[in-house]
């Protein structure tokens, strides 16, 4: 599977250790252009309505709308009107657009990183909310640099000798834009296991739970944990990513494996992911009740 350049089927797209650089921004545009199919026809608007509206032949508008082609920003600046949307759903659809175009602000760090997660970046960068579960660590948007160092010591994988500073840098990076100017909703919940489990040490540990509590003292973030009494529960299928580009629901969902990722976009699918995540929320401990664990873990540390 490592040298597929990449995998498509109805609803879904797998990118690969082996797939270009090219192949991950075609996911950008192919999201971005099944929603703008979605709120054409929302909108009851045909393809020949927005010819005669743009003046753009039809023959392109169904190549972007099926992610075959670059999708100009001007295009989407001039067909959102049309549909009846507006700030911030067309804002983040706009940006989207230009991530799709151009290399990001994270291009700097693509050494460090494989092709599919490039395609990450453009669209975590884009979205207006993110919901993520994970089991086993802190995602990487929440880690601080030394339990990020710690975490990727851990892994059987070959890098150069300065991969897990360029990828603790690029975590950092992704940390300010939740602190920046019009940051993302983040809605996160870890298993219990994530803080239970000691990584780097204890000094380490503590440096994560003081970020975990700031984090979540901040508006745009949520932090639970499902507790480990909760029993069965859907999560336990493995950790996943849903982010959300318009104002309804959820547009896509991110899948992490070794050597590869797979993006979900079909509309059931993502509903699917979608209504696991609320559930995992209803299962988890409430946001004070998850600083406490994360408080009960810490002073575990000090017990050892």
């Amino acid at each position: 599977m490592g040298h597929n350049r990449g995998a498509h089927n109805e609803g879904w797209h797998l990118l690969t250790e082996g797939a270009m650089d090219q192949d991950s921004s075609s996911q950008q545009r192919r999201l971005l252009g099944a929603e703008l199919r979605r709120l054409r026809e929302a909108a009851g608007k045909s393809q020949q309505d927005v010819h005669e509206w743009t003046k753009v032949p039809t023959t392109s508008i169904s190549r972007m709308e099926g992610g075959k082609r670059r999708i100009p920003v001007t295009f989407v600046k001039s067909v959102l009107p049309f549909y009846g949307v507006g700030s911030p759903q067309a804002e983040a659809l706009e940006r989207l657009a230009w991530e799709s175009s151009q290399p990001g602000w994270w291009a700097e760090y693509r050494d460090a990183m494989p092709p599919w997660f490039d395609a990450y970046m453009g669209m975590e960068s884009a979205a207006q909310e993110i919901w993520t579960y994970e089991s086993e660590y802190v995602p990487g948007i929440l880690q601080t640099r030394r339990y990020t160092e710690a975490t990727l010591a851990a892994m059987p994988i070959e890098s150069p000798s300065d991969a897990a500073e360029r990828i603790a840098a690029l975590r950092g990076a992704r940390r300010q834009r939740l602190t920046g100017e019009r940051p993302p909703i983040l809605r996160a919940v870890l298993n219990e296991a994530v803080v239970r489990r000691e990584v780097g040490g204890p000094a380490v540990m503590r440096e994560q739970f003081e970020h975990l509590r700031d984090a979540a003292d901040r508006s745009n973030i949520t932090l639970q944990v499902l507790p480990f009494n909760a029993g069965a529960h859907p999560g336990m299928l493995g950790p996943f990513t849903a982010l959300r580009f318009d104002e309804e629901h959820m547009n896509t969902i991110y899948l992490e494996f070794d050597g590869a990722a797979l993006y979900l976009d079909k509309p059931m699918r993502v509903q699917r992911y979608a209504d696991t995540f609320r559930r995992l929320t209803e299962l988890a401990l409430s946001e004070d009740d998850t600083i406490s664990l994360i408080n009960e873990a810490e002073r575990s540390l000090d017990e050892q």
